[in-house]
């Protein structure tokens, strides 16, 4: 069969040709069926397999896997009533959820916001709060708030000094030759005054040791220097150059982004310690948690969400007990260290000899890392957790992690903005799914310079990969309250003006002319994370990872550049994550995730050191004799302990690598094409495979004995080369149970329809695909009538020469665009020729009538006649307008089926038919079967457009937008009814 096939079809149609693709029946509205769910608190976390699956399960999501927006108010300056109606707006749209967040980037004159009365934490912040949380569990939806405003975590009862406020470590020197006696050297880098000397070091300049940026040294040579009041008096033990070092520990005085939205002004906290987490713990609780708020969250509440950590140092972060913690786990002192960590502009400053720099980094950072995710992810998880609350949260922007910390949060979140490619999320989702978590979030649609300017479509291809790379929820950014003081025409929008000029995008909501089409969006995306959450998810390898950064767009020898395009899955995993639970291997299968084999390389971090811990080392030992496969990339026979080892560390290493290597389960390979064969040799194979290398990118889930798999003809990363095109090929899918008969699910529409057109392949189903770029489809394998088909196990199409052969209730059917007699050979062996009649040519559709609703400050209409279709920028009077386009025609037919292709349409679109509006419109590929509702004779045609609102604040704000460029707005074709026919096999 093809995927995907034609809309508007009974729910047991299948197959299309390559040209066009399938629409289905429902519209999601506001209401949506009950679901049972589990209750986290006042969040209603939907079990995974709480409901069966029905053709009503899938039309119509529950709730929780509604999409949600970050909500963005400009501190407390917004009205109750406001804040209830935005609620219902968004309910109304098909949203389940909003995060609420101190955000106002695009006001520059803050004198206006008074954080005294209208600051975040005020009481006029929290009558606000309570009013979204109680309209949201009127609305069934869900609210988040954000730990802090804007962001990092932050709060108004500390200053840089406080023992609770972020820390760093600043330095200065000062060149010696022989004797010094002089003041200590001050800080380098120009910082918080108050400051506390830590250390005064001396060491020798060792030009052997220098690179391109950083003054070599001789470590050996590193002393300590005693000190005076303020003043060194010292002499160098040894001729040469002596450099004297002064560490310095202050508060980093950093702000929350676009302040201030407190009175006093909130200061970052300090992350890597406990001190830091209680002052945010403490502040809520003396001023956010109301007693009326406390009952909401147990109602309405989501989670607490904390955005990227974005802590901003010119010099080391730090923390004052840094050096005990860094002792206590690494096992000997930071001190004599301490000259190749420092930073001076965020750049290293000094170097001993490369090796062992890069292993004293490595502790350092691994150090912090540990801290940061005991002592405040962790801590704040539990806290959020007492309320009634998950917590989620970007886990990124330090050298943390990141992987560990999923398994941490409730719920990890990533970034279409900052992630460089789909690995980036691989690194979350082998977090969670190791950790047992269900849901992975992202940070949706945050285009820099695209404020009111960007599409739906060019969102729907940026979140196509990330779903197959493990996301199920996706976190519009963003929807901005309606005003704030000195706010423009079309109302305050949180990012834009940036800077006095375009900002990120967008301001989602009513303002935009899209926000009429917005149920057919929101409907799309809570059915691929309705099927994103069932059962367990599937991978076929774990990567494991010595260092678990993410957002660095690194991926995986062999798997990242050539596993994907041929069928391979994998997610990243790294050594803290084998200590979990369920970190245990059965039946040959690692995990959650039932991986079929771990592939190891040297540290991608760190110059791909062959490096382990002997923890990591001795439980992949455990799981080779336990039978799961192993690849190891690289000469591990001289492996090393990553940082710094200790005297017997490295040989104990090599030991237990010495013992993994011999067993029949584990591979090594000198070079990544030999990754395949490796595999191969062991018995693992990908659970998909596709008939050519491809663009498709999937993702399997597994339900009891249902199969659930998302497929994107999508990017791995934003500058793909060579780019997509469409893909056109068999895959086959692997199936649990033996029996199971594939379905479409049609991410749209929400219709379910028995396939009838594949093959049997072996253990797995042999489906082909079409898909334009950036288009998704959804399909299920489980056993016949899981969907209420009424074929049962009648024989399916293995072969025909028609364009579709799809199940009309227990009926055949084949389709084609052209008569002739068509030959379908059946699973059962038959073999029929079938004749369908004949079928006029297609039908070009170039005239039509237009009525344009010019969104502006003051709304205006026009009304145009067009004997061909042309971008809005063409059209004299439409030249600058941005907003609703209905484009009427009509067509005489002699009753024939046919679909309407309409080509190119800038923005959303829906199409109504003899005044019959019909089901959602695949917003990538807008190609409609009109079959059910033409009639003979004269035929209506409508197709409503939205567009963006760039072209019209062009001329409306020209200061901040005049340098856009004028985009073809409107219905561009070419425009086309395919007539098709259709006949029953016998």
């Amino acid at each position: 069969m093809n995927l995907p096939h034609p809309p508007h079809l009974p729910s047991s149609h299948t197959d299309l040709p390559p040209t066009h693709t399938r629409r289905g029946f429902l519209a999601l509205g506001a209401a949506t069926a009950a679901a049972a769910t589990v209750s986290f608190g006042g969040a209603a976390a939907a079990a995974s397999t709480a409901s069966r699956p029905s053709a009503a399960w899938f039309a119509r999501p529950r709730p929780e896997v509604r999409p949600m927006v970050r909500w963005w108010w400009p501190d407390a300056h917004v009205d109750p009533a406001e804040i209830r109606r935005e609620v219902d707006q968004l309910a109304d749209a098909g949203f389940g959820g909003a995060e609420i967040a101190a955000v106002h980037h695009s006001i520059r004159d803050k004198s206006v916001l008074d954080p005294a009365g209208h600051g975040w934490g005020t009481p006029a912040w929290n009558t606000a709060v309570e009013a979204a949380l109680d309209q949201a569990a009127e609305r069934g939806i869900t609210i988040d708030l954000t730990i802090g405003p804007s962001w990092p975590a932050a709060v108004p009862t500390i200053t840089p000094s406080s023992p609770a406020a972020a820390k760093e470590l600043a330095h200065g020197s000062v060149t010696v030759a022989g004797a010094y006696s002089g003041p200590v050297p001050p800080p380098a880098v120009a910082g918080h005054p108050e400051h506390e000397l830590l250390l005064v070091q001396a060491a020798r300049i060792d030009p052997a040791n220098n690179t391109r940026d950083e003054t070599g040294l001789d470590p050996a040579s590193v002393v300590n220097v005693p000190v005076t009041g303020a003043t060194i008096t010292w002499t160098a033990p040894d001729e040469g150059e002596w450099l004297l070092i002064s560490y310095w520990q202050r508060g980093s005085g950093q702000r929350p982004e676009s302040g201030p939205h407190t009175a006093p002004e909130s200061y970052v906290v300090d992350h890597f310690s406990r001190a830091g987490t209680q002052a945010v713990i403490d502040f809520w609780e003396s001023n956010l948690l109301t007693p009326a708020i406390r009952k909401l969250l147990r109602r309405a509440g989501g989670a607490l969400f904390e955005d990227s950590i974005e802590i901003e140092s010119d010099a080391l972060p730090w923390t004052p007990g840094l050096p005990a913690e860094f002792e206590r786990r690494r096992g000997y002192a930071l001190a004599p260290f301490l000259p190749v960590i420092v930073l001076a502009d965020e750049d290293p400053v000094f170097a001993f000899d490369p090796v062992l720099t890069r292993h004293a980094r490595k502790d350092y950072w691994d150090t912090v890392s540990e801290l940061f995710n005991q002592h405040h992810f962790t801590m704040v998880r539990d806290w959020a957790h007492s309320l009634g609350l998950r917590l989620r949260a970007q886990p990124y922007g330090l050298q943390t992690d990141a992987i560990e910390a999923a398994a941490i949060l409730d719920v990890p979140e990533g970034e279409s903005l900052g992630f460089k490619n789909l690995d980036d999320y691989r690194c979350l989702a082998g977090g969670r799914d190791m950790a047992g978590h269900e849901v992975l979030s992202c940070e949706a649609g945050a285009y820099q310079g695209g404020a009111y300017t960007t599409t739906w479509k060019k969102l729907l291809r940026t979140m196509g990969g990330a779903y197959a790379a493990g996301l199920n929820q996706t976190v519009l950014h963003g929807f901005s309250y309606a005003s704030a003081p000195g706010a423009a025409w079309p109302g305050f929008a949180a990012f834009t003006p940036y800077n006095g000029t375009v900002g990120y995008s967008e301001s989602w909501g009513p303002r935009q002319p899209t926000w009429n089409h917005i149920n057919d969006i929101a409907g799309y995306f809570a059915r691929i994370h309705l099927i994103m959450r069932q059962g367990a998810p599937r991978a076929d390898v774990a990567v494991l990872r010595q260092t678990g950064y993410t957002k660095t767009g690194i991926g995986a020898a062999w798997f990242t550049a050539s596993g994907i395009p041929s069928g391979w899955t994998h997610q990243f995993v790294s050594g803290p994550l084998l200590d979990l639970p369920g970190a245990r291997v059965r039946g040959g299968r690692l995990g959650s995730p039932a991986y079929k084999a771990v592939f190891v390389e040297g540290d991608r971090f760190y110059a791909s050191e062959c490096t382990m811990t002997l923890a990591t080392a001795g439980r992949l030992l455990e799981y080779a004799r336990a039978g799961l496969p192993i690849v190891l990339l690289g000469a591990w026979e001289s492996a090393s302990v990553p940082g710094v080892a200790r005297d017997g560390d490295n040989e104990r290493l090599r030991a237990l690598l010495a013992d993994l290597l011999a067993e029949p389960t584990v591979r090594t390979v000198a070079a990544a094409a030999d990754v395949p064969t490796a595999l191969a040799s062991l018995g693992v194979h990908p659970d998909i495979r596709y008939a050519t290398p491809s663009t498709l990118l999937t993702m399997r889930r597994v339900d009891g004995e249902v199969d659930y798999y998302y497929l994107c003809n999508g990017k791995h990363q934003e500058n793909a080369k060579p780019p997509v095109t469409p893909i056109d090929h068999e895959v086959t899918l692997a199936r649990t149970a033996h029996d199971g008969v594939p379905y479409l699910l049609d991410p749209w529409t929400g219709r379910a329809s028995r396939i009838a057109r594949y093959a049997e392949d072996g253990e797995g189903v042999r489906l082909r695909v079409t898909l334009q770029p950036g288009q998704a489809n959804l399909v299920a394998i489980g056993r016949p009538g899981l969907f209420g088909d009424e074929a049962g196990r009648r024989a399916h199409v293995t072969d025909t020469d028609a364009d579709v052969a799809r199940f009309s209730g227990r009926r055949l059917l084949i389709r084609a665009t052209r008569s002739g007699a068509y030959t379908t050979t059946l699973s059962d062996g038959r073999t029929f020729t079938t004749a369908i009649g004949p079928v006029p040519s297609p039908v070009p559709l170039s005239s039509w009538r237009l009525r344009v609703e010019d969104r502006s400050p003051s709304k205006t209409t026009h009304s145009v006649t067009l004997d061909r279709l042309l971008p809005w920028t063409e059209i004299p009077e439409l030249a600058d307008a941005s907003g609703i386009g209905s484009y009427t025609t009509t067509v005489e037919l002699d009753g024939t089926g046919a679909y309407l292709e309409l080509g190119e349409v800038t923005d959303t679109c829906r199409v109504t038919v003899n005044d019959r509006r019909l089901d959602p419109v695949d917003q990538i590929h807008p190609v409609i079967d009109l079959g059910p509702y033409l009639r003979r004779g004269t035929n209506t045609i409508e197709v409503e457009v939205a567009t963006p609102l760039g072209n019209r604040l062009r001329v409306a704000d020209p200061a901040v937008y005049a340098g856009l460029a004028r985009q073809p707005y409107g219905l561009l074709g070419p425009v086309r009814l395919v007539p098709y026919g259709e006949a029953q096999v016998r």
